[in-house]
């Protein structure tokens, strides 16, 4: 395979390693960003939503302290305050997220890599 696979692992999740371990499975050597020590910006962000076709609500990990701590559930906040939010505050990203080219997944459940993968 000539593309590129980048993924944005948290080693301390079970799912984010399980999806590291799939790929090493399949042969596939992916650029590992640990986004915890390096956040994505705002703009890198916006891409990532692009390529997962979803909104930023749709990337938040809504379990986290930091979720309820800043009111992230207020319906009203646009999505720039949500890719702030985010920005701020990395673990509020959902993961593993697994991007080849112009699209992207989420790895949860982990089987969801594989739609990036055939």
């Amino acid at each position: 395979m000539t593309d590129t696979f980048t993924l944005f692992h948290n080693p301390r999740c079970s799912k984010s390693r399980a999806a590291l371990e799939l790929l090493q499975a399949r042969g596939i050597d992916a650029d590992v960003v640990l986004y915890l020590e390096t956040p994505p910006d705002a703009d890198a962000l916006r891409l990532l939503l692009q390529r997962l076709d979803m909104p930023a609500r749709g990337l938040l990990r809504a379990g986290e302290d930091a979720y309820r701590e800043l009111g992230l559930a207020d319906a009203s906040l646009d999505e720039d305050a949500l890719i702030a939010a985010m920005v701020a505050h990395p673990k509020l990203i959902e993961r593993p997220i697994l991007v080849r080219g112009a699209r992207a997944v989420i790895g949860r459940p982990t089987e969801r890599l594989l739609e990036l993968l055939d």
